[in-house]
């Protein structure tokens, strides 16, 4: 959870835990994050079908640049508008093709939303136009405020991180990281203290009741780990 969660790279965990008296080796958080995330991260979205249609409101795509191997690459991400990240795709072109493939991919998942918030991309009108809805699209100078804020905390990650190797680790690390977010996205700024803390307890107890049902593959990763 640390790892995914927290902008800190495998040294980083590696010290937090031993603080903790646990002696392990960075490879070890890698295996874990590794085996486990992608686990865990389908059983958030699992369990979070039931905000389907609060999703459905409002969208907001935008594309983020990253290098992978002195390549640029395109990071496609869904916000709908309290933050919550609905999906990424990483792609190599940011043409008419990436753009629809995106768009079918979040709408096989989450449905069509009444309004979709982007920048003035053509590829966007352009894949609209095929699945029709570009009367739900909407441009505007700081519309897609939402969007630029939720890029920070996936541009933290990187650094930590030192970038990444190749786009089959970046959909992968994504995926994980952006379903963690939605987990721990309890929207404090719009409570009051006492109800963030008791939403914070139930979140870290769900997340707890997950790793126990997990106990056997934990068990398996501890045979394996490099200690």
């Amino acid at each position: 959870m640390m790892y995914v969660r927290y902008p800190l790279s495998l040294r980083q965990a590696q010290d937090l835990l031993c603080e903790r008296g646990i002696d392990i080796c960075r490879e070890t958080v890698r295996f874990w994050w590794t085996r486990f995330g992608p686990i865990l991260a389908a059983e958030i979205r699992k369990r979070r079908v039931q905000y389907r249609c609060y999703s459905q409101w409002r969208w907001h795509l935008d594309e983020v640049f990253l290098r992978i191997n002195g390549e640029i690459h395109y990071l496609w991400r869904a916000i709908d508008h309290e933050g919550e990240v609905l999906e990424v795709l990483a792609t190599k072109q940011r043409d008419r093709r990436a753009a629809l493939k995106f768009l079918k991919r979040t709408m096989k998942r989450y449905g069509r939303p009444k309004v979709i918030v982007m920048d003035r991309l053509r590829s966007y009108r352009a894949a609209m136009n095929v699945i029709g809805n570009v009367a739900d699209q909407e441009c505007g100078r700081w519309l897609n405020n939402r969007a630029e804020n939720s890029h920070q905390l996936f541009r933290r990650r990187e650094c930590a991180m030192a970038k990444f190797r190749n786009v089959k680790t970046l959909q992968k690390f994504t995926s994980v990281h952006a379903s963690a977010h939605n987990h721990f996205n309890l929207d404090r700024h719009l409570n009051c203290r006492e109800t963030f803390k008791e939403d914070r307890a139930a979140v870290l107890a769900e997340w707890r009741q997950w790793r126990r049902g997990y106990s056997q593959l934990q068990k398996f990763a501890h045979c394996f780990a490099f200690v």
